[in-house]
């Protein structure tokens, strides 16, 4: 099982992140490519609507299954600026908008979805989550959901539950589903199987993992038992 350490050759904080570096079972060196910066920040808002709109005009482009070759062609719009328009880089004029519109058969009101697309955030009380059924619920699992949010900008679901197992509680150890899943023991102790490979875990200790291997508490050592567990999968499927 591979050890995550922290880059010694990682930057200041704000600057874009190093790879992390992960050191296997036989001390050799892999590094896992990060490609997001946590700390990142966005300009001004003005750049957030160019980011926007650059992102719908691609968005419809694909959809059409045309190139921006293609594209160039029917707006009378260079390359190099049709370029600059998809990767945010600068503000399109109303007239080249208009342009892009009819292109692409599309309202002018269209390429500013994203910008004006509400961000939404869920806010739970400690204790009032929403107690939900899940395959595991028939095994004496409690889930308790903190949080939802269904359509979003992400293209991704997120599914935080709070799981309580306790005497009652039954081993399942074949959930299986699309998607990766995180968890962080909070009480209570649990042998957990990924596959075919098993993990002791105690209050702290994490787990991340496809989702789509069958996977659950093989051995409850100590109980009663609660864990964090964050399930992600792409919006156009079921979790």
């Amino acid at each position: 099982m591979a050890k995550t350490i922290s880059d010694p050759k990682a930057g200041p904080a704000g600057a874009k992140p190093k790879p992390q570096l992960k050191v296997s079972a036989d001390g050799k060196t892999i590094r896992a490519p990060l490609t997001q910066n946590p700390h990142a920040i966005r300009d001004t808002r003005e750049k957030v609507l160019e980011v926007a709109i650059g992102r719908e005009v691609r968005a419809f482009r694909k959809k059409l299954g045309i190139t921006v070759a293609d594209l160039a062609v029917a707006t009378d719009i260079s390359l190099g600026m049709l370029s600059k328009i998809e990767n945010g880089i600068t503000s399109p004029s109303l007239t080249t908008l208009q342009a892009l519109s009819r292109a692409l058969g599309v309202p002018v009101t269209a390429f500013f979805r994203r910008f004006e697309e509400e961000r939404s955030a869920v806010f739970v009380k400690a204790g009032q989550g929403l107690d939900v059924e899940r395959r595991g619920t028939r095994a004496g699992h409690q889930y308790n959901l903190l949080g939802h949010i269904g359509s979003n900008t992400s293209g991704v679901v997120v599914e935080p539950y709070l799981i309580t197992l306790t005497e009652d509680s039954d081993v399942f150890p074949t959930f299986q589903h699309e998607g990766m899943e995180f968890l962080y023991m909070l009480e209570g102790e649990v042998v957990y199987r990924h596959g075919s490979n098993l993990y002791p875990m105690k209050p702290g200790d994490s787990l991340f993992f496809d989702a789509d291997a069958p996977h659950g508490p093989e051995q409850l050592t100590k109980l009663p038992m609660r864990y964090l567990s964050i399930i992600c999968y792409p919006q156009n499927s079921a979790g």
